[in-house]
């Protein structure tokens, strides 16, 4: 795919005999296909960083520096994702923010490891990624286990739901995801009175619905993304299915609201790793500044993309160097407060500190539950 510099441009300031280097930084997620606005809402959190860093006059090891950022389109594809990862490693980027999906994410990490890049996820939630023993690879946000037990203690406790019917859409993701709800649920002692699958380019889904239809059960949990959700909760209530509808961080998003306009109701849950932006310790801020500068809202991931590009400048601050290789232990014991909250690793790579909230559709908006 065509590769793009996004930032200011090189500039030549007088620093002795030194000029002032331009440190590329690599951003990898979905800028084309049905969820291209959640990869360009990750980009443009982690060009707002860039910008930041660079209107702040960074110097690194008594080096004036500037900072780029180089966009890839991975499509959310794991094939493509692996294309990308070497094309930026090829590139000799200092990082990489990204991928957004755990499909590209997975695949991907494998590359930046072989590269000895440093690359750090604002969204990939699946719990594989960070256990493969890469020492380069981590993440901003709270993995599927957490959203998984969150949404099925909810479920059972507040809902009193008992019988709970569960789709996934087969990627790395929406299967994890959908995995440790349903072993949640059964920890809760809630029925999974159906286990449905799909894929994430899948628009009729009417044969999975007319099946878990005669199973009756009080809810039906999707995992996977809001371009597949929307169309599906259409679906069931063209079928009469008036069931409860639940999703994770896929479904929670501004673009789900305006493709389920009509089909949402006071049934509607979703939980989305991380906390809401007005909790967030910079993120009204944030908020305003993002829309001043792009003209449009936060959909999901920005805050996070936003994180995941300053903890790899900071490491390199802390480190002296933005040569991956001597910055990367610092990365590894940073402690940074980020718009999100604390950006701090654990001996996998994982954020410390990570929650999940759970959201309501109701007057039109998704709401704060917990």
């Amino acid at each position: 795919m065509q590769k793009f510099l996004i930032a200011l441009a090189a500039s030549t300031l007088s620093l002795g005999a030194a000029q002032a280097d331009t440190i590329r930084i690599g951003h990898a997620g979905p800028l084309t296909g049905p969820i291209a606005h959640i990869g360009k809402d990750g980009e443009y959190g982690a060009l707002l960083a860039i910008e930041d860093a660079n209107a702040a006059g960074i110097t690194i090891g008594g080096q004036k520096v500037t900072f780029a950022l180089i966009g890839e389109d991975d499509q959310g594809d794991p094939r493509q994702a692996t294309t990308v990862a070497q094309r930026l490693a090829d590139e000799e980027v200092a990082g990489v923010v990204g991928h957004v999906t755990s499909d590209a994410s997975i695949p991907a990490s494998r590359i930046y490891q072989q590269a000895g890049i440093p690359v750090i996820t604002p969204s990939a939630t699946s719990p594989k990624l960070t256990r493969q023993g890469y020492a380069v690879t981590f993440r901003v946000i709270a993995n599927d286990m957490q959203q998984g037990e969150a949404m099925a203690r909810y479920a059972a406790e507040a809902l009193k739901l008992k019988r709970i019917a569960i789709i996934d859409d087969r990627t790395a993701y929406g299967q994890g995801l959908s995995d440790a709800f349903g072993e949640q649920l059964r920890r809760y002692g809630v029925k999974v009175v159906g286990r449905e699958f799909t894929s994430n380019k899948a628009t009729d889904f009417s044969a999975i619905l007319t099946r878990l239809k005669a199973a009756e059960p009080d809810a039906v949990f999707y995992g996977g993304m809001d371009a597949q959700a929307a169309p599906m909760l259409r679906q069931m209530r063209q079928l009469g299915i008036d069931s409860a509808f639940l999703g994770g961080d896929g479904v929670c998003t501004g673009e789900m609201l305006k493709l389920a306009a009509g089909a949402l109701n006071d049934q509607a849950y979703c939980t989305q790793a991380g906390i809401p932006m007005d909790k967030m310790p910079r993120g009204a801020d944030f908020k305003a500044r993002f829309k001043a500068r792009f003209k449009v809202d936060v959909q999901l991931y920005a805050p996070y993309s936003y994180d995941a590009a300053m903890a790899l400048i900071e490491a390199m601050q802390a480190a002296g160097s933005t040569d991956p290789e001597v910055y990367l232990p610092a990365l590894k014991t940073l402690k940074y407060r980020g718009v999100t909250g604390d950006i701090a690793f654990d001996s996998h790579g994982d954020i410390a500190t990570g929650g999940t909230t759970l959201f309501r559709f109701g007057n039109d908006a998704w709401q704060t539950v917990d």
